[in-house]
């Protein structure tokens, strides 16, 4: 398949991005950042000397300043341009801790408009990694960005390990960066802020002018978007963000042009398809629920069995669907993957890995450069790099095109046979999960196993997430419950990098409070200790959240890896708790939420009392009041 550039595919990149004509066409009515900026002394030697920060820099950093009472109110300031373009985008939320170097912007953003602070909503978030990491939670529940705003140079360094899990994650986020060189602190300026973050983001801009931030806006936008999805940057300077914006008017946005397979393609893979005696699809992870509604008409045309990975992440093929089951490959005479592996063909999405001119210093980050060990899903021979979401209405249409009466009779039976296998199948592991819940189900620490098994009767007929990873108390929704929805499973860490779920819950949570829903979080206790401060924002914006600890007080994984070291060396296991377990003393989660403003209650070490806490915890967030619940849980 012939790749198409950059330009076909409806992108940029960044230095060809502000040297088009019209972001240099766009005049700055400020001075330069040559002139704006102050110089540093520099001694006989040559080498430039900090300048500290002035009396009146320091005033500013704490706030001690006030308008001035002469200052003439703004004509159309620029960030409220900034706010309209971010509106036309449908951008619902902008998730920041506030900082004085996007104070113009954030004005805007909570009084600009006829219906202020809507499309988009200020988010008030304690700590610049929440605010990512509910970025992060929001696109992967919706498939579209939000906003994270973040300050300078050390809210960008705040954040960083968020975005790069982020980056893992392939979710499609927008990150504004304030930026202020003349008036600020100069330890939160440089001139190159973005590249703080470039090797795992993917795409940035620092627009000069409020002409070029706008389209700027746009590109990261498409950028975020377009396959592979990841974060993008835009650094906006405080002097872009208070620019008078005159006639400037906010352009038109044009959406991104997704590379497909071509018509050809599609009906060669048509062909396998509708020839085989027992086809089969593998679906991994759409772009956006449009994929999933897709891939469940080309399986329903085809009469095909269906491995789905919805139990281990979002945007998959619903796990209840009649035609899922565990039809093995090898009795399949045609499997096809739709962002996933196939032994016959497949659909992929570029990996991340295709963009290797971000890493400009060689960094070589595991999981984004070449992999030093074979993949289990290496692609096969056959496979074609194309979205599958965007080349389904192509494949579709070829599908179709071929369908006669006989072969949709073959369609009708072959469906009548999976539908009765699945369920037959799908009974068989519900019950296989069933019994493996009844081991330690009265013991005390409380097992994981039972508060998945509990809370199932009282969710299953709502709409419901798992906002947050599930991988350390052992994953037991994944056959236990049915995950028919996008959002049903949002999956674990992408970098298994701690400090990420509540966070990341709390972005489902923003996602779920205007449309009926609830985000359950089965939330680990090393984890939270991270940035608990997200609890402060699931109640001040009265997010439907339930949190539950699963509170087995020690970084447990890292406990057992000191165990075996020690039992390797033949020194002993009892001294393997030191610097791997929550005690001396023990944390109170329940008063910690509390203290957020979060209702609460444990913690809970008698099983029996599990059932009504859980009751009282899902009325609590179906009326739109998040609730934490503290239970003294088994390791896993």
């Amino acid at each position: 398949m012939t790749k198409k550039t950059d330009q076909e595919q409806g992108g940029i990149n960044r230095r060809e991005f502000l040297g088009t004509s019209a972001a240099a066409g766009a005049a700055s009515i400020l001075p330069t950042r040559s002139e704006a900026a102050p110089q540093a002394a520099a001694p006989s030697n040559g080498v430039p000397l900090s300048l500290p920060p002035t009396d009146e820099q320091m005033a500013r950093e704490l706030g001690d300043t006030l308008p001035p009472s002469t200052m003439r109110a703004a004509q159309r300031p620029g960030s409220d341009l900034i706010v309209q373009v971010l509106r036309d985008l449908e951008i619902e939320f902008v998730a920041s801790n506030p900082g004085s170097s996007f104070e113009g912007l954030q004005e805007s953003l909570i009084n600009y408009g006829e219906i202020p602070n809507v499309m988009p909503e200020f988010i008030s978030a304690m700590h610049e990694e929440s605010a990512v990491d509910m970025a992060h939670g929001y696109g992967k529940s919706e498939g579209r960005p939000i906003c994270a705003l973040v300050q300078g140079t050390i809210g960008l360094q705040h954040s960083a390990m968020a975005i790069y899990q982020a980056y893992h994650g392939r979710a499609p986020m927008v990150i504004l960066v304030g930026r202020d060189d003349k008036h600020f602190l100069q330890a939160h300026t440089a001139d190159d802020v973005a590249g703080i973050v470039r090797s795992f983001t993917k795409w940035d801009a620092h627009p000069e002018t409020l002409a070029e931030a706008l389209p700027a806006i746009q590109e990261a936008y498409r950028q975020a978007v377009t396959p592979p999805c990841a974060p993008t940057v835009v650094i906006l300077d405080t002097e872009v963000q208070k620019e008078e914006a005159g006639d400037i008017q906010v352009p038109v946005y044009v959406p991104p042009v997704i590379p497909t397979i071509t018509e050809q393609q599609a009906d060669e893979i048509a062909a396998g398809l509708m020839g085989a005696a027992k086809p089969r699809l593998s679906v991994g992870r759409f772009r956006t629920p449009e994929g999933i509604k897709r891939s469940v008409e080309l399986a329903e045309l085809v009469g095909a069995s269906v491995e789905t990975k919805s139990q281990v992440g979002p945007m998959s093929f619903p796990q209840s669907h009649p035609l899922v089951g565990p039809d093995a490959d090898d009795e399949s005479d045609y499997v096809f993957g739709l962002e996933a592996s196939g032994a016959h063909a497949a659909l992929h999405g570029p990996h991340l890995r295709t963009l290797t001119e971000r890493d400009l210093t060689s960094i070589n980050f595991g999981g984004i450069r070449p992999p030093v060990r074979p993949r289990r899903d290496a692609p096969g021979q056959n496979d074609l790099t194309a979205d599958a979401e965007a080349s389904l209405p192509l494949l579709i249409s070829a599908v179709k095109r071929r369908a006669n009466s006989e072969s949709r009779k073959t369609v009708v039976l072959r469906t009548r046979h999976h539908t009765d296998a699945n369920h037959a199948a799908r009974l068989t592991a519900i019950e296989a999960a069933l019994e493996k819940t009844r081991e330690g189900w009265n013991a005390s620490p409380v097992s994981t196993a039972r508060i998945y098994a509990e809370l199932w009767p009282l969710i299953k007929d709502l709409d419901w997430c798992i906002g947050g990873p599930s991988r350390f108390s052992s994953s037991h929704h994944m056959q236990l419950w049915d995950h028919d929805k996008p959002y049903s499973y949002l999956g674990g860490h992408p970098a298994a990098a701690l400090g990420y779920g509540l966070g990341a819950a709390t972005g489902a949570a923003l996602a779920a409070r205007e449309r009926g829903r609830i985000v359950i979080n089965v939330q680990t206790d090393g984890d939270f200790n991270y940035t608990p401060g997200a609890l402060w924002t699931a109640a001040h914006h009265r997010l439907p959240m339930l949190t539950i600890m699963h509170n087995n007080r020690a970084w447990h994984m890292e406990l057992m890896y000191v165990q075996y070291m020690a039992g390797v060396r033949g020194r002993g296991t009892d001294r393997a708790h030191i610097g791997t377990t929550l005690r001396d003393p023990y944390i109170d989660y329940a008063k910690l939420a509390e203290g957020y403003g979060v209702k609460a209650e444990g913690p809970i070490e008698d099983p029996t009392k599990l059932a009504a806490a859980l009751a009282r915890g899902v009325d609590a967030v179906r009326n739109g009041e998040p609730y934490l619940i503290d239970v003294i849980t088994q390791p896993r």
